[in-house]
């Protein structure tokens, strides 16, 4: 037969906007866009009422194998992201243990993922302060890029990750510009935000506006600030990392007509939550940066609809459910969310905020994708990989923890209702999710690797 697979009759999303038309998947290639396909297929999907789109490309994902497998583990967590729409991502150094410093790290995570993924992925470096001589073999391995902290995240855990000083963040800067990577950074002020956080909970200021108020916005402000003037001092390639807060991504768009080469990502828990809902939703809720104010939540809409935010991403950071327990100085902080994101934002950014379909595939798949080197992933386009989403704007559902792929099923969105759901996803061509089955077939994801 001339195509392994068809999709007929869907709205589909591309660059330039939204048309009905045809797809024939071959090889796992896109290899025919038509308004109508006669040919034969081995299958054959109707995607009449839905949109066709790209996949999501998530480059910020924390899978916790090997070492802390009972967080999650590849398999998990990748099937978590079919359900979700997400088809390819990039996968931090940490929280597994040990965290991805050098290649000998890397080869032990790369060994855990074969045959457990079901959606394409890669892996980040991490710049630590006892790595700086190792960044080089890191490039070499395949990483797709590079991440520091600046908020102290120390462990006395052996092999754990660790922030960087003022000194690791400057050379590691000078050496990721002459190896032409990209350093991702957490940006918030390690001394402030550890300061405030012990003296909220001396005093028991344990509401999520408390906690909230624990990492200022000028604690954001002030950390992408300092990694900017590095940037400018040494040419490396900057992404910020889930910013929260308008006041940095306009500190960061300054930067940017300055000449410096830097992007900024948020995340869907920013423009689905607050600070004041925080209490209700419990610990589930708890991240850093944190779920900031409601007031501050419609400045960073404003930046999201403005344009100014050049790709969205989970940070999708799973633990046990033990770990959730306790106050919000207590548990451990971080989202599971990866399952929900394409749907959630589908549903708040453009059902209810009139964001155009082509700009939310700009944010959730074209613009990382470019960012990362990833040619052949982001787009509905002839030559590209077959990795397709279908999304049906006219369904609803409850978020249920028994949904959910999670190896631990809590997820910030347990009884939220959304009002839009992917149907089917597609990677190169092999449907490996189908809301009426479920996850399809066997582990089919592949390493991917940056074309520069």
């Amino acid at each position: 037969m001339k195509y392994d697979l068809i999709i007929k009759g869907g709205n589909v999303v591309f660059h330039d906007g939204v048309r009905k038309a045809d797809i024939g998947v071959k090889d796992e290639k896109i290899s025919c866009i038509a308004d109508s396909i006669t040919e034969d297929a081995k299958e054959i999907i109707d995607a009449n009422g839905q949109y066709v789109m790209p996949g999501m490309v998530d480059t910020h994902v924390h899978i916790s194998e090997p070492g802390r497998t009972e967080w999650e583990g590849f398999e998990t967590g990748s099937k978590a992201m079919a359900a979700g729409g997400t088809t390819s991502y990039v996968e931090m150094p940490l929280n597994a243990l040990p965290a991805t410093i050098n290649k000998e790290a890397l080869d032990l995570k790369l060994e855990a993922a074969v045959n457990q993924n079901y959606v394409d992925y890669a892996f980040y470096g991490g710049l630590v302060p006892e790595n700086l001589d190792k960044l080089q073999e890191l490039a070499d391995a395949g990483v797709l890029a590079f991440k520091c902290f600046l908020s102290d995240i120390t462990s006395d855990i052996p092999g754990d990750f660790t922030n960087v000083d003022d000194y690791t963040l400057y050379k590691g800067m000078q050496k990721l510009a002459e190896l032409d990577q990209i350093l991702c950074i957490h940006a918030e002020n390690a001394s402030v935000t550890s300061g405030l956080s012990k003296e909220f909970a001396r005093e028991g200021k344990n509401s999520g506006v408390e906690y909230a108020e624990s990492r200022p916005i000028v604690t954001e402000v002030e950390a992408v600030s300092r990694a900017i003037l590095f940037a400018k001092d040494t040419g490396c390639k900057l992404h910020l990392v889930h910013i929260s807060t308008s006041e940095a991504i306009q500190t960061i768009l300054k930067a940017r007509a300055e000449g410096v080469d830097v992007t900024v990502e948020s995340c869907p828990h920013y423009f689905a939550m607050t600070a004041e809902q925080v209490d209700e939703i419990g610990p589930r809720a708890k991240c850093q940066p944190p779920i900031r104010k409601a007031v501050d939540q419609a400045k960073l809409w404003d930046e999201l609809l403005s344009g100014n935010i050049d790709w969205l991403t989970s940070d999708h950071s799973p633990c046990t459910e033990d770990l959730k327990q306790g106050n919000l100085w207590e548990a451990w902080g971080g989202i599971s969310g990866i399952q929900n994101n394409v749907d959630l934002m589908f549903d708040l950014a453009v059902k209810q905020r009139g964001l155009a379909v082509e700009k939310f595939v700009d944010l959730i798949a074209s613009n990382p994708a470019k960012r990362f080197n990833l040619p052949n992933k982001g787009e509905i386009a002839v030559s590209k990989d077959a990795d397709i989403i279908l999304v049906d704007p006219n369904q609803s559902y409850v978020v249920k923890r028994e949904d959910l792929y999670y190896k631990n099923k809590h997820s910030a969105y347990e009884g939220r209702k959304i009002d839009c759901r992917v149907t089917k996803t597609i990677v190169r061509g092999n449907v490996v999710f189908d809301l009426e089955k479920g996850i399809v077939g066997n582990p089919i994801g592949k390493l991917m690797s940056a074309q520069k």
